[in-house]
């Protein structure tokens, strides 16, 4: 397979850190600040679930607002404009317009917990697109980090009884799916900012989404501007404290570290978002969650450890699609 051309090997900012720092521990502070940014990305699926149920907004519909606040706020970075714009509009769409479409849909028929768990095959999806796409070899190690952690959502989503899948897990996995394919898509495009590639993915999805809103549901505005405050309040928490706040500091500490050592720690997410969802929702927990969780998660783990060297960002670029 031919190989990517030299200067498509940086993704956005996020250049291999300095040999300094590959050998150097996380400082306390940085430590913190990733902590928080797993624990904002934790407390987006938590919050979005109860929008979506409890606060009754539609669920596209409110990915639609969340796009189109994040492109607002962030309007003064649009220029420059991207050189490949249709490269960017499939961006947009894999980590904003349909993935976001998938994950609240997905949150509003399945758990938060269950949608943190599920949201990590991100990191497998991505690995193997990179294998089919981008010529990436992977040995016994990776491998079996792909099948532990495919068997272990396997175990969490499917009922033993019936042997079925819900529609909301069927989401879920989708919008993972769509999120790697965007994360492999970012290989073809020309590096940018942080919050430039934030405010065009935003730009890009407003339209699709409030599109497929205005297809499929209904009394959208109404459900929105009747409710009480803390619809509003997790509409600006999804843009400031997830897509700039928690979005930015990974980008910069992607820039300060290896990413062998950032990507298992970045699995606290998962972790977080079901101690959440029992915390806030009241969601339960099972067996074949905790069994389930516990295998994927390693698998994860395993792959991250294991970086790609292709795609060196494979575990942990698809962090920005949440």
């Amino acid at each position: 397979m031919r190989r990517l051309p030299k200067r498509h090997i940086r993704v956005l900012h996020l250049s291999a850190p300095t040999q300094t720092s590959q050998s150097s521990p996380m400082k306390p502070a940085d430590f913190a600040l990733l902590v928080a940014v797993c624990l904002f990305w934790a407390l987006n699926l938590v919050v979005t679930r109860w929008t979506v149920t409890e606060g009754g907004v539609p669920p596209i519909f409110f990915a639609a607002i969340r796009v189109s606040l994040l492109a607002l706020v962030l309007l003064p970075f649009l220029l420059p404009a991207p050189r490949q714009i249709g490269i960017m509009f499939m961006i947009a769409m894999g980590m904003a317009g349909i993935h976001f479409a998938l994950l609240f849909l997905g949150l509003a028929t399945s758990t938060a917990g269950v949608a943190s768990v599920i949201g990590q095959l991100g990191v497998p999806f991505t690995t193997i697109l990179s294998i089919m796409f981008l010529g990436e070899k992977i040995g016994v190690w990776r491998t079996a980090g792909i099948l532990l952690a495919f068997a272990g959502v396997m175990i969490i989503v499917v009922d033993p009884g019936q042997f079925s899948l819900t529609i909301g897990i069927v989401y879920l996995v989708g919008a993972a799916m769509v999120g790697a394919i965007a994360n492999i898509l970012m290989k073809r495009i020309d590096p940018m900012p942080a919050m430039r590639l934030q405010a065009w993915i935003g730009l890009f999805s407003i339209t699709p989404l409030m599109a497929m809103s205005f297809l499929i549901e209904t009394n959208q505005t109404a459900a929105y501007a009747a409710l009480d405050w803390r619809v509003y309040l997790a509409s600006i928490f999804a843009v400031a404290g997830v897509s700039i706040f928690a979005h930015g500091s990974f980008y910069r500490l992607i820039k300060k570290y290896e990413v062998t050592l950032l990507s298992p720690l970045t699995l606290m997410t998962p972790v977080m978002g079901v101690a959440l969802g029992v915390l806030l929702l009241g969601e339960g927990i099972t067996w074949n969650m905790v069994i389930g969780g516990v295998m994927a998660l390693a698998g994860v783990g395993v792959i991250g450890i294991r970086r790609n060297r292709r795609f060196p960002e494979a575990s942990v670029g698809d962090k920005i699609s949440q």
